[in-house]
């Protein structure tokens, strides 16, 4: 049985199918992570989501799939260059919205040590702290108001983790680091507006993981998001978005083989570098 963790997908779901064929993937024996990011701005965002519900695969939510369900439910936030409203017009797509919501922040299996989550935790987050956080947003989004958490969960503030943030300011926060989160400060103050990869930031910022005193580095995480930082293993972290819809690989990690076993597939590139999130 061979467990992958694969990379933002964005809607490139003819790679998807041909990094599986080179995997040799079974449903039968084989399991699939995704760390998020599964919809959007590839050419097939509805393709993508019904392979991935389908399969009933283990995934967490990234950005661009909170911003389909924002979008399906508040029209003001739809964008030009977004590819969803192929979901939203399907008609299986009320039932596919909902089961997005219904997914984590967060995935941790005990078994194998690893935790995935699509972008970043500040370096005040062990853990407990981060399984804490992510069910506080998950509660509401699964809950029936979730729609007013959609309506408020955008926004680069608060930029600083406290225990006394409430509301809308706490879930926002959360919801950032989890779902957005690149670089921090020495004391955990989010910086979104950076997206460039490292090196091409101000000083006295580093990427959430480079911190030192951080109190997730005895974790092993599983992240995409950062399709500028490209491919990276080391220091308890493995990155997995290394850029398919840019015209880079769509990459796919084995978990079951130690060292974990990275298999990629080159992408033809569904978009222009410079139009990330």
């Amino acid at each position: 049985m061979g467990v992958y963790a694969i990379g933002d997908l964005q809607g490139c779901f003819d790679e998807l199918e041909a990094l599986l064929d080179k995997i040799g993937f079974d449903p039968r024996h084989d399991s699939l992570w995704f760390a998020g990011d599964v919809v959007n701005r590839g050419p097939k965002s509805l393709q993508t989501l019904r392979f991935v519900h389908k399969l009933n695969a283990t995934m967490v939510l990234g950005n661009h799939d909170l911003h389909l369900l924002a979008s399906a439910h508040i029209p003001r936030y739809r964008k030009h260059k977004d590819t969803l409203e192929q979901i939203m017009r399907a008609p299986d797509g009320a039932e596919l919205l909902d089961w997005l919501r219904h997914q984590p922040l967060l995935h941790h299996d005990p078994h194998s040590g690893y935790t995935m989550l699509h972008a970043g935790l500040p370096p005040q987050w062990d853990l407990e702290a981060a399984k804490t956080h992510a069910a506080e947003v998950s509660r509401v989004l699964r809950g029936k108001n979730y729609a007013d958490f959609l309506q408020e969960m955008y926004g680069n503030h608060p930029t600083h983790w406290s225990e006394s943030l409430e509301h809308w300011d706490r879930l926002r926060f959360i919801t950032n680091c989890f779902t957005r989160l690149r670089y921090c400060d020495t004391n955990g103050h989010l910086a979104l507006e950076y997206k460039g990869p490292p090196g091409t930031q101000p000083k006295h910022l580093k990427p959430w993981f480079e911190w030192p005193h951080r109190k997730s580095r005895d974790m092993k995480i599983l992240f995409g998001h950062w399709s500028t930082l490209g491919a990276l293993d080391g220091a308890g972290v493995h990155a997995l978005d290394t850029g398919c819809l840019w015209g880079g690989q769509l990459t796919a990690l084995r978990l079951d083989t130690q060292p974990p076993q990275r298999i990629e597939y080159q992408c033809p590139g569904a978009a222009r570098p410079g139009q990330e999130q």
